[in-house]
């Protein structure tokens, strides 16, 4: 399908706005979008069918048969842009010249987004790193779960830093922002309510139940903690068993994203077990 391309040469407003999406999180809520970077996220945001606001170029590219093809398939505007903007956007260094850059709409933070059957939530509360965020997206997606909270104050999941972490799994899993703990139990509660036998777990190394006894193949709800002060006393209080990880070594915890992590891949084992 032919568009009509539009050409910005200078940093215009138009630009500035794009721009300001990268790194100040009021205006990019505002705005209800964020930039994505990179093949691989391009790629699932258009597999998933994300809604694409613009799909941005360099004047005068060359395109590989990928950037061709997500050129003409992906919803939105075209605009063409100089190399070195459209650099800025990528947050590449010259010697990597990126090929497309997109500005992509937010979901709506709806509770209700998440599901699957056996649900498999994973609730990270209050995390401070973007990085984390995505690293604990990927294995959410690499083991089957199926959906994403983050509560409190906390990261952006459509930070830059937590969209290129994630490598492009944000648009695989549905992730829902909340601002308090207090909104994911109302909805446990409904879900409960209509049927749904969610257990609620939360991770901690002095959890009094070992990971390994524990059943995760009925709809479960797993609660991380912050990655400085782990689980609120309100989640603690909140779930029905607080969880470990057995572990060697000198070490006395593990990172969030980490011990995240590992209980998804147990419960995926237990999940393919015949």
């Amino acid at each position: 399908m032919s568009r009509r391309v539009q050409r910005i040469r200078s940093r215009n407003a138009t630009f500035q706005q794009w721009q300001t999406l990268l790194t100040n999180r009021t205006k990019r809520h505002r705005a209800g979008q964020f930039v994505v970077q990179g093949v691989r996220p391009i790629s699932l945001a258009l597999q998933h069918d994300w809604d694409f606001e613009v799909v941005l170029r360099a004047i005068g590219a060359r395109p590989s048969q990928w950037a061709a093809d997500v050129w003409r398939q992906a919803p939105g505007d075209r605009v063409e842009i100089p190399a070195e903007m459209l650099a800025e956007l990528a947050e590449r260094d010259q010697d990597q010249e990126p090929e497309l850059v997109a500005v992509v709409r937010m979901p709506a933070d709806d509770l209700d987004r998440l599901g699957g059957s056996p649900a498999l939530i994973t609730v990270f509360d209050r995390p401070t790193q973007p990085g984390n965020l995505g690293t604990l997206m990927r294995s959410i997606d690499a083991f089957g779960g199926t959906g994403l909270v983050v509560t409190g104050h906390a990261a952006d999941p459509y930070d830059p830093r937590a969209v290129r972490a994630s490598t492009g799994s944000l648009f695989a899993v549905p992730t829902v922002r909340t601002p308090s703990s207090q909104d994911v139990l109302d909805w446990l509660a409904v879900q409960r309510d209509s049927g749904v036998p969610l257990q609620l777990l939360g991770t901690d190394e002095g959890g009094e139940e070992d990971l390994r006894r524990v059943d995760l193949t009925g709809p479960t709800v797993l609660v991380i903690g912050n990655e400085t002060r782990g689980l609120s006393r309100g989640w603690r209080e909140a779930c029905d068993r607080i969880v470990s990880i057995p572990m060697v070594g000198s070490a006395s915890s593990l990172n969030a994203a980490t011990a995240g992590s590992i209980v998804l891949h147990e419960a995926v084992q237990q999940r393919r077990a015949p």
